[in-house]
């Protein structure tokens, strides 16, 4: 019987934090806050050293529109960093951090998976070095100060009917997404529609991860809408002096975490926003550091590239001025299949035709991102029920379009079952140069610029505008707000709002519900469809077999 996820893992042996800091980073131990033997921050003063090095090469794992149980972007991440170093690269991979709510949920966490894994992988899923519940508590000390003000009176003055700043906990939790606070009489405050956003999807985890510095985190969190006043004046975080306090919460916490691989290379974890509802990318100052600490960089971003690495493109890279030299698309063969019509009991049967019809999916989100100007290579996460036949046929189809396939074993195999596509990844890499550009200029107009993603990325026929959203998109223009990117809140499991529309659908239009300014983090989260911002736990949720063993080890996490 195949070992799972967490007995691979905690059976591992690790090798001294402080060991990987100075052998592979050049970090003495003084340089480095140690979390116990095997996890440590880089304070970002360490850095300091390395920044007249020149960058290393970025390489953007994304993937094909995914099933329920994913396609492994995060294990083809790990595996292909520990390929690039099996070939004599200095490679480092990094990732984004693992929210509670899916580890306890149904996706899982965001550590890899079997012989592809970042560890301690446990400590990681649960708690790490506490960075989630320090930006809980920094958008809850907002929330806190927001009522306060409005209970005393302070100038200027909020109109509790017009509080658009939300209360945050990493978990799924539905019950919180809307509520009314305050009640209990006049000690309590004034009663008030509220509700909770997961912490993943909140602004103040996207300003923790757009930041490049302190001084820049805390002018994103002064620049955060609160809300208005009754004569509908906007009022910012800076307005009730909370920006200092928050970021004083998030001092220790923006520091990047290191830890390892299975096959001790270093591996950066900092940050973890959605990408289905938020940006879907790790931290910008995890990835530069990792830019100036190696010749190779592999980072992940959310769900599929309609989602995650479009949002990447247009938004990470926009603001932090970075230029990916490749992007790796994963697909699965189960998932080819899904998208063509089978049956998800059955997706371990050869069914060719049925992969026929899929690829579509894939080949599309192969083109989105060809539309960036970037070089891309096609890794198929290997499973064993996948045949020759299917096999070949996803190679035939990439290769009409000039992409060449690897196959990629690295879950049983590690960074050996990674070295061609790391072979690969580096030939297109140093063949030339790749000619980045975002889809849409910064000056087109905020519908445009939804429509431009709905079209080009979605390839949907149009865009449903309510007249409220058409009237706020005007507003924020008039602002002086229309050169921001826009985040699009959508479901990661369509290319179209509705999630059971598989393969590539035609016909249909994009639903916009609200829009949110985010002016902290700098973009427009623009929500469609039914997506939500606080999740709801499954039927059947992950915590219902998760434990503890006599001795302290966590059972039943993957």
């Amino acid at each position: 019987m195949a070992k799972t996820n967490i007995e691979i893992a905690n059976q591992a042996l690790l090798q001294p934090i402080h060991e990987i800091a100075q052998d592979r980073l050049g970090l003495l131990p003084e340089q480095i806050e140690l979390y116990g033997r095997y996890k440590a921050k880089i304070p970002l003063s360490s850095l300091d050293q390395f920044r007249d090095r020149p960058d290393g090469k970025l390489i953007l794992v994304t993937a094909m529109t995914p099933t329920v149980a994913g396609e492994g972007k995060t294990t083809t991440s790990v595996g292909l960093a520990d390929g690039l170093n099996k070939i004599g690269k200095n490679t480092i991979v990094s990732i984004r951090e693992p929210s509670l709510g899916p580890c306890f949920g149904m996706k899982g966490g965001a550590c890899g998976g079997g012989y592809a894994q970042v560890v301690p992988m446990s400590d990681i899923n649960l708690h790490f070095t506490g960075d989630f519940h320090a930006i809980t508590s920094a958008n809850n000390l907002l929330s806190a100060m927001v009522d306060n003000h409005i209970y005393w009176g302070h100038e200027p003055q909020l109109d509790p009917r017009r509080v658009t700043w939300r209360r945050t906990m990493d978990m799924n939790d539905r019950s919180l997404r809307t509520m009314v606070t305050g009640l209990g009489g006049a000690a309590n405050g004034f009663p008030r529609e509220a509700g909770f956003d997961i912490t993943a999807a909140s602004e103040a985890m996207a300003i923790f991860c757009l930041a490049t510095d302190l001084s820049d985190l805390q002018r994103r969190l002064g620049n955060i809408l609160v809300g208005r006043s009754a004569k509908k004046e906007m009022i910012f975080a800076r307005d009730i002096q909370a920006e200092g306090a928050m970021t004083a919460l998030l001092k220790e916490a923006f520091n990047p975490n290191l830890v390892q691989t299975l096959e001790h290379n270093p591996a950066l974890v900092h940050g973890g926003p959605f990408g289905n509802i938020a940006h879907g990318c790790n931290s910008v100052v995890a990835t530069k550091a990792a830019l100036k600490l190696a010749d190779y960089v592999v980072t992940e971003a959310g769900f599929g590239a309609d989602l995650g690495a479009e949002k990447f493109f247009n938004i990470k890279c926009r603001r932090a001025g970075l230029r990916p030299a490749c992007a790796v698309v994963v697909a699965t063969i189960k998932a080819l299949k899904l998208h063509g019509g089978v049956d998800a009991k059955q997706l371990n049967q050869e069914n060719c035709q049925a992969l026929k019809d899929g690829l579509p999916n894939l080949l599309q989100h192969v083109e989105n991102v060809q539309k960036f100007g970037v070089p891309t290579v096609v890794a198929v996460n290997q499973f064993s029920s996948d045949s020759q036949a299917e096999i070949e046929l996803v190679k035939k189809a990439c290769a009409d379009m000039g992409v060449q396939v690897l196959l990629a074993e690295h879950w049983a195999k590690g960074g050996d079952g990674t070295l061609a596509l790391a072979e690969e990844v580096v030939r297109v890499i140093e063949q030339g140069e790749a000619d980045f550009r975002e889809l849409y200029p910064d000056d087109l107009s905020l519908a445009d610029k939804v429509r431009m993603i709905a079209k080009e990325i979605y390839r949907a026929d149009d865009v449903e505008f309510p007249k409220n959203v058409l009237d706020r998109f005007t507003e924020l223009e008039q602002s002086g707000y229309g050169h921001l990117p826009v985040c699009m809140a959508k479901t990661q499991y369509s290319f179209s709002t509705d999630p059971t529309k598989k393969s590539t659908p035609i016909g249909f239009s994009v639903p916009v519900r609200e829009i949110r300014l985010s002016l902290g983090a700098e973009f427009i989260v623009v929500l469609t469809g039914d997506v939500m911002t606080m999740p709801g736990l499954p039927k059947v949720p992950a915590a219902n077999d998760i434990g503890v063993d006599n001795v302290g080890n966590i059972t039943g996490l993957f």
